[in-house]
């Protein structure tokens, strides 16, 4: 997949505002500070498009990047940071369940998990969330270079094991720094948008 032309995103936090012209989106998830932003820039091939922070929780709204004119990445407000006060996460997760209740052209979820770390209760809790709207879910490892090559086998163990991943899922190793994983997903992507 080539990457010739991004817009800058849409803003919306409600369903009046999402774009209305039925371009395949693909949905971005994880919790805050998982990469998200930087998973976006590799993805679009752009330096500092999404803009990444050292703060967690700082998107807060809905944000449709389109790609090549032909389809949107849809990014989210991260879950499971703990300095965002318990009514705005539960904005949130109103928030994403409106979305997920209300586009028909939701073709795939990329469930963002840090590969350093054991899977969250949150992480688990939004991936089974998922597939209570039976959605194709590729889990994306993020950080897949932070982790040095003599604990990957354990740490590929430990991610499989909590996930309880349903048939025709996958699970992905990514980084953003090298592009481990990008063709993979660009597949996923490739094959939507052909549909095949």
């Amino acid at each position: 997949m080539e990457i010739i032309d991004v817009q800058n995103p849409i803003i919306a936090v409600r369903v009046s505002q999402y774009p209305e012209d039925k371009k395949e989106e693909f949905l971005l998830l994880g919790r805050s500070n998982v990469g998200k932003s930087s998973f976006i820039n590799s993805i679009i091939n752009r330096k500092n498009f999404a803009r990444t922070s050292s703060k967690p929780g700082k998107t807060q709204t809905i944000n449709f990047y389109e790609v090549n004119n032909t389809f949107y990445l849809v990014d989210v407000p991260g879950y499971g940071y703990a300095a965002v006060s318990n009514k705005k996460q539960e904005k949130f997760g109103l928030m994403i369940e409106e979305y997920l209740r209300s586009r028909p052209n939701l073709k795939h979820v990329f469930l963002l998990i840090d590969y350093r770390h054991k899977p969250t209760e949150d992480d688990i809790l939004m991936y089974n969330f998922l597939k209570y709207y039976n959605l194709p879910v590729t889990i994306v490892c993020t950080k897949y270079d932070k982790i040095g090559k003599s604990y990957k086998v354990k740490q590929d163990k430990l991610i499989n094991d909590s996930l309880d991943i349903a048939l025709g899922d996958e699970i992905i190793n990514y980084s953003s720094v090298t592009k481990y994983g990008r063709e993979r997903i660009y597949e996923i992507i490739e094959k939507y948008l052909s549909g095949k």
